[in-house]
């Protein structure tokens, strides 16, 4: 028989489950409402500060009652991204301009405003930053065992600020989500990573934050030098030709560091490999993102003569950083690690397209960066979901996976082949088109940037095989067989990557829509600007 106390337990729980289904269903009705009836509502603004106020709630719940702070950030999280479903649905892919978008005078006295929109490029950063945070919040689920209301919250707040940067229409504002996102993020890889997460921590918050001051004061002078803090109205600008190059390298100090370009690279593997899943998943998925979008939003407009000169040296680094990465895979001993300078390689091969400029060459990069959100996302959930059963990342403990987990072991071999381009996945889109355009730029560095996709095969598929085919070591044996495959939560988790992959690389088109025209204008405006600022 039930005791009255577990009675009234049961029943306080299907109370809030009933509750959350009734803020779901909500939720759903409200998306589908602005979506469909098209009435002005400050959509923007929400999806930005609906975790943080979420974050305020789970503040105030008891911290003894784990179960209830996670399912309440679960269900915030999903409202999030069904609010986030209106930008799909309702963005128009026959304009290039800003939608969606919110102005509200801010700082009168120096004519700063709270100014948001998106356009065809930043609404697909919008949107993958909220699928992941779900996922972040299911992955985490049984991983994080201390201060879990702090994690949650940390959690939470570095989505608000991811999606504030893009998201911004003003540069002030811009660079207030920029820095904001620095503190839970720092939070994240410091209190729930590895034994060196503190170092990992300290490196990764020092070299971001030394690039965003050069950003800071290149952001001072365009005030100064323009009297507006307007980005759309930044871009119409014709600046002295030095004043681009200085201008330029100034912002780029930022964005290449967050990337990150060779050779500012190196705290990435360490932050990788130190935080816990969440904080890697967030890491590859959205925030390395943040600085190949500063150089489309600032860099390429804004600076079009400094652009077009400083063009072979961009594609220059871009290669190495693809060469390296690659080479530098083949060495590694460490899961995480091995993945997170697999994202140096792929990341590079971003710029790469996106300093072809050209149209194929932008629509790549910016495609393959949705597409190395989803893939190294999913492979650094898969670490993370063995990692809880073995513990360790070393590669050399494991062996014959595959016999033990026959299901996280296919997921896995998906999310290997499209990190290797093979056709019918979504990362073979993206690559194809950034060294079409990458050919049209600059031939050699096109051929050299695809030898590197051969080595990226070589240690992936030397990876696989050693992880999950050659005979199983007893260590694994010992920590894994107890466990048994991927479970019921696990599997939720790495679905909706699955379904992008094959989403993506078969439909493409879907989201080449959203960016031809934003692509278009762009390339328009920055050869319309060409020699004006001389």
């Amino acid at each position: 028989m039930l005791t009255e106390q577990t009675f009234q337990k049961e029943t306080r729980k299907h109370l809030l489950i009933a509750l959350l289904i009734v803020i779901l269903a909500g939720s759903t009705m409200i998306a589908f409402g602005i979506a469909f009836n098209n009435f002005k509502y400050p959509l923007l603004s929400t999806l930005i500060f609906f975790p943080v106020l979420g974050s305020l709630f789970i503040f105030f719940l008891n911290g003894q009652k784990e179960e209830v702070i996670k399912l309440t950030t679960l269900v915030i999280a999903i409202v999030e991204f069904i609010l986030s479903i209106p930008l799909y649905l309702s963005f128009s892919k026959t304009s290039p301009q800003m939608q969606f978008t919110e102005k509200y005078l801010w700082i009168p006295q120096w004519g700063i405003s709270y100014s948001l929109g998106v356009d065809g490029i930043s609404v697909l950063f919008v949107l993958l930053s909220s699928l992941l945070t779900i996922l972040c919040v299911l992955v985490s689920w049984n991983e994080i065992n201390k201060k879990i209301k702090e994690f949650y919250i940390c959690l939470l707040l570095t989505h608000s600020a991811m999606i504030g940067v893009f998201m911004s229409l003003d540069i002030f504002l811009f660079y207030i989500f920029w820095e904001a996102m620095l503190i839970p993020m720092y939070l994240i890889i410091g209190v729930w990573g590895g034994p060196r997460r503190i170092y990992a921590a300290i490196k990764f918050f020092l070299y971001t934050f030394i690039g965003s001051l050069l950003m800071l004061v290149g952001i001072i002078i365009l005030y100064l030098h323009t009297g507006t803090s307007d980005i759309l109205k930044l871009t119409q600008f014709s600046y002295p030709y030095k004043m681009q190059i200085w201008l330029f390298l100034a912002f780029l100090a930022a964005f290449a560091v967050k990337v990150p370009m060779w050779p500012v690279h190196t705290w990435l593997p360490d932050a990788h490999t130190e935080a816990p899943t969440a904080g890697s998943v967030i890491l590859a998925g959205i925030l390395i993102k943040m600085g190949a979008y500063g150089l489309l939003r600032f860099n390429i407009p804004m600076f079009p003569e400094a652009t077009l000169a400083l063009k072979p040296l961009m594609l220059i680094l871009s290669v190495i950083a693809i060469i390296y990465g690659a080479l530098i895979c083949l060495v590694q001993i460490d899961l995480k690690r091995l993945i997170a300078y697999s994202s140096v390689s792929h990341m590079g091969l971003v710029t790469l397209g996106i300093f072809a400029l050209n149209h194929q060459g932008i629509q790549g990069g910016i495609l393959q960066m949705i597409n190395h959100g989803i893939i190294t996302g999913a492979l650094f959930l898969c670490v993370g979901i063995v990692y809880q059963r073995s513990h360790t990342r070393e590669i050399a403990k494991y062996g014959g996976v595959a016999s033990i987990m026959p299901i996280y072991s296919a997921f896995f071999m998906v999310f290997l082949l499209a990190s290797i381009g093979l056709p019918g996945t979504n990362g073979f889109v993206g690559e194809f088109l950034i060294l079409l355009g990458a050919f049209k730029a600059w031939k050699l560095m096109s051929v050299l940037g695809a030898t590197a996709l051969i080595i990226g095969a070589a240690y992936m598929l030397w990876l696989y095989e050693k992880v999950f085919f050659q005979k199983t070591n007893p260590y694994i044996n010992e920590n894994i067989r107890g466990y048994g495959d991927l479970n019921s939560r696990e599997i939720v988790t790495l679905l909706p990557l699955l379904i992008a992959v094959f989403w993506i690389g078969f439909y493409p088109a879907d989201i080449l829509s959203f960016l031809d025209l934003s692509v278009k204008e762009l390339l328009n405006h920055f050869n319309s600007m060409i020699g004006v600022g001389k």
